[in-house]
């Protein structure tokens, strides 16, 4: 319980009537969840606009109301404060109702369109690994020390996610780390927050569906960095050509991180194999069980934050090496005549044309490389095109298949796909809506040596469509099919 003053506090107050010495057991911006102790907060979604709902929330009981604009018929036994922005407000007051659990915890954050939610986890395995207590927010899985958290969100609403570091900090977890994305940030759920740490892994074509152009894309991601406080460090990728911008006016340190350029942590690949790495961080030789360039940046950004949080390099090191694979990330599999699968979560044209060139680099060039590959429904619909062309480019054999077309017609999606292939490559694609089939024709084609990646759902174990989940999980598949086939 706090009192609504206290909750207020750091928040922009442009009007308040009625008093704020009201004793509040929850704050709410669902109406559905409003009960006769809690504050209102009417949030202006995508879809929805809480403002609407401030009479049903006043109905169900709800003490204080916060929003942007007063309604017309004001209940006098209700406080009503009026804020230039209610998402923000609510990022503050929720850290605020939760005693700024953030401020209790070595808070790092990752942000960029490749590679979050492996850094994420990589992060949080390796702590764990050096003796501490840790929490993880990703796109996979929320956790307290070792409890595993559904997760539906790559980043909770702001009252989730000070709901959560307030169970780490209760649980004795002295470190979290979590994804933050583009629409967190657009949306404010990360106000509030005291980040030690952020880290910015790259930013490609990806979410124009939601930003619009990809300028605001970049400029979305750029609000990260402009939050952070003198306190913090920034960790960029410094290989990203925009690296820069997102620390213009950024009151953190700069860090930097890079395989091609100098940086304060410089990493050099020496050998890539399908078994994992040998690099160099910073002059020392580190093997990784992970695979590929992407990796290599992955495991540079880790090393970089295990640093600036002062851990001893050799330990670190050490327990980088024994760091496995993150679930639906190049996760691989061979067949008893030597048929490689990989199943990679790559669904932007960036991380497809990372994944492919990691295995251009450990090919031989006498195998086959055959990519199943295809694109959400209503989501950005300017990478179809370009996924399917940098698909045939990077492959032997193509073939173009549902992801998770959710409303649309999966037909619709992949004539969407087939535009951008170049009609040299024409005679090495085909289009099979339906996921297992081709996933199973992708098995059938390949030969003894040959590589098969399934790319763009993952970890997911699930295909939307119509609106509704069915169950579907490319590793099972895959390896269904490959024992079905080639066993």
């Amino acid at each position: 319980m706090k009192l609504l003053s206290d909750i207020l506090y750091k928040v922009g107050l442009e009007e308040v009537r009625g008093s704020t010495n009201l004793a509040i057991e929850q704050v709410c911006f669902d109406s559905r969840k409003v009960d006769r102790s809690s504050v209102f907060v009417a949030v202006k979604g995508t879809q929805v606009d809480g403002h609407d709902y401030i009479d049903k929330a006043v109905a169900s009981g709800a003490l204080a109301v916060v929003c942007e604009t007063f309604p017309k018929q004001l209940n006098d036994q209700v406080t009503y404060v009026r804020v230039r922005n209610a998402a923000a407000a609510m990022g503050y007051m929720a850290a605020n109702f939760y005693d700024n659990p953030a401020t209790k915890l070595h808070l790092v954050g990752v942000t960029g369109t490749n590679g979050k939610t492996t850094t994420v986890t990589l992060l949080y395995r390796l702590f764990r690994s050096l003796g501490y207590e840790v929490g993880m927010l990703s796109t996979v899985s929320n956790r307290i020390g070792g409890t595993e958290l559904p997760s539906t969100h790559t980043t909770p609403d702001a009252i989730t996610i000070n709901q959560l570091l307030a169970q780490m900090v209760e649980e004795g977890c002295s470190h979290c780390f979590m994804e933050v994305s583009s629409h967190s940030l657009v949306q404010h759920r990360v106000i509030g927050l005291d980040f030690n740490v952020a880290v910015f892994t790259n930013i490609t074509h990806d979410h124009l569906d939601y930003h619009g152009t990809f300028d605001e894309y970049i400029r979305a991601k750029k609000l990260f960095f402009d939050f952070l406080g003198s306190d913090a460090v920034a960790l960029l990728n410094k290989d990203d050509y925009h690296s820069d911008v997102m620390v213009q006016n950024t009151k953190a340190a700069v860090k930097t991180y890079a395989l091609r350029t100098t940086a304060d942590y410089k990493g050099k690949i020496i050998e890539s194999q399908f078994s994992g790495l040998q690099m160099q961080v910073n002059g020392q030789e580190l093997w990784s069980k992970l695979i590929g360039g992407f990796n290599a940046y992955n495991i540079l950004a880790v090393f970089g934050v295990a640093d600036l949080l002062e851990e001893e390099t050799l330990s670190v090191l050490t327990d980088i090496s024994s760091l496995n694979s993150v679930e639906g990330r190049f996760e691989y599999l061979k067949t008893n005549n030597n048929i490689t699968g990989i199943v990679d979560y790559a669904h932007t044209p960036d991380a497809l044309k990372n994944v492919l060139a990691t295995i251009k680099d450990i090919r031989t060039g006498n195998e086959q490389v055959i990519t199943v590959v295809g694109c959400g429904g209503d989501r950005d619909k300017a990478k179809r095109p370009k996924m399917a062309k940098i698909a045939c480019k990077g492959s032997d054999r193509v073939i173009l298949t549902s992801d998770n077309p959710r409303t649309e017609e999966p037909e619709a999606i992949l004539q969407d796909m087939q535009a951008g292939i170049d009609p040299i490559d024409f005679k090495k694609s085909l289009s099979i809506a339906d996921r297992k089939a081709a996933i199973k024709a992708a098995v059938t084609l390949a030969q003894p040596g040959d590589i098969v990646l399934v790319a763009g759902k993952g970890h997911e174990k699930y295909q939307e469509i119509n609106g509704v989940r069915h169950d579907f999980d490319d590793l099972e598949v895959l390896t269904e099919m490959l024992k079905m086939v080639h066993n």
